[in-house]
């Protein structure tokens, strides 16, 4: 079932995400070389308990940490550990934050140190096909719309997208109806309508759109090929003639700016 949001919904949903937004400003302060994925999440766990929020992941299912630790080719859904960041890494940081019964979601694929041009260019067309995605998110358009935007977006870049993985609903719950793919055909699925809200988050890889999940965990999901992977991912409002985006990069890209990067 799809739930349509109420404009008090609305405004709850926007607190929500300002906090996971603010979190992942938090933790873009101590992205360096050296760190561990574990000390990363602590961090954001108790900048959102100290801000009246819940960690939604943390528990879900049995999931480990706040953060969901994405490093070089892990797609999704690794988990926060002793592994210290290293020259050369990328790593995203996917967090969701509960507050007032409403749940906010974002995604923010970070460069530690210097990364090769190749991965950086990756990350660059992953970022911009998120935002093309969100401008197909209108009123009377479909699911399908989305998809086909971010696919066609960075297949004719060369990159592959993952098919397995997909954006969602949200709400009071963190995954709702329906289902927000990153591939697909124009003009199919669920019809958007004013009140929707979703999470667009493209998963997009360097090598084949391949992946595999961890035998050990049963949760962390890679590459097949071991070529890096990136994600970003925005909550939005369907909300009139364009949608609205409730989350933000705006403290990421302030915390960067103030550490000398972009």
């Amino acid at each position: 079932m799809i739930y349509i949001k109420t404009a008090e919904d609305i405004e709850k949903m926007r607190i929500a995400c300002d906090l996971v937004s603010r979190t992942l400003g938090e933790v873009a302060k101590w992205i360096e070389p050296g760190v561990t994925t574990f000390r990363l999440d602590t961090i954001a766990r108790e900048f959102i308990l100290d801000n009246g929020g819940k960690p939604s992941c943390l528990g879900y299912h049995g999931f480990p940490g706040t953060l969901c630790i994405e490093v070089n080719d892990t797609v999704v859904h690794g988990f926060p550990s002793d592994y210290a960041l290293r020259e050369g890494d990328i790593i995203g940081t996917d967090c969701v934050v509960e507050i007032n019964g409403f749940n906010g979601d974002s995604c923010y694929t970070f460069a530690v140190g210097d990364v090769d041009e190749k991965t950086l260019n990756l990350m660059k067309v992953t970022k911009e096909s998120l935002y093309k995605g969100i401008e197909a998110a209108k009123e009377g358009k479909r699911i399908g719309d989305i998809s086909n935007a971010v696919q066609t977006y960075c297949e004719r870049h060369g990159y592959s997208v993952v098919r397995e993985m997909c954006g969602h609903g949200i709400g009071k719950s963190m995954h709702e109806d329906p289902e927000v793919p990153n591939y697909g055909r124009r003009g199919i699925g669920p019809v958007l309508k004013n009140g929707m809200c979703i999470a667009i988050e493209p998963m997009i890889n360097l090598g084949s759109k391949n992946i595999k999940i961890s035998q050990e965990d049963g949760w962390t999901c890679r590459t097949r090929d071991g070529k890096p992977s990136a994600h970003y991912e925005h909550t939005i409002v369907i909300n009139g003639e364009e949608p609205e985006i409730l989350t933000t990069f705006d403290y990421i890209e302030a915390a960067l700016k103030e550490k000398g990067l972009k």
